[in-house]
């Protein structure tokens, strides 16, 4: 039985996370958008998907898998959607999106959305947050702005 170091291991791991990610912005090092959008709204529950505005394809994800799988209350409709639903639906010629909802009956957990387009860029952005102390959208949508800009996604 081979033993692989504890390092290599990790590694390797880490390797096979970052293959699946999407390679990010043209131009932009995703490592500078990854500390400015975690300076501005990070935290566990936080997903931020960046996607090419004409095909829709994403290339930047700010979140792990599973929390960006996540469905939360639409806040809007109700239905419960996915932060990769807003960014399908979302319709760049028109406004932003920037909502908040309850997310437990009492009022202790709420959730924030966020979607629209990048500034200088044919990129279009959603973002979801959610728990006790989830930003309302439209903290987010401003946040993220200054994120953005700051990354040198402008």
């Amino acid at each position: 039985m081979v033993r692989w170091p504890a390092a290599l291991t990790l590694s390797a791991a880490a390797l096979l996370t970052f293959a699946c990610a999407p390679a990010g912005p043209e131009g932009v090092d995703t490592s500078v958008l990854d500390r400015e959008i975690g300076q501005r709204i990070g935290d566990p529950s936080t997903c931020v998907l960046l996607a090419e505005q004409a095909s829709g394809k994403i290339v930047y994800r700010y979140g792990t898998n599973t929390v960006c799988a996540r469905t939360y209350p639409g806040c809007q409709d109700q239905a419960e959607r996915t932060v990769e639903d807003l960014l399908k639906r979302f319709d760049p010629a028109a406004e932003g999106v920037a909502i908040s909802c309850p997310t437990a009956a009492d009022g202790s957990r709420s959730v924030g959305w966020a979607a629209g387009p990048v500034a200088g860029r044919d990129l279009v952005f959603a973002a979801v947050m959610e728990g006790q102390r989830a930003l309302p959208g439209m903290i987010m949508t401003d946040r993220l702005a200054s994120a953005f800009s700051a990354a040198g996604l402008e």
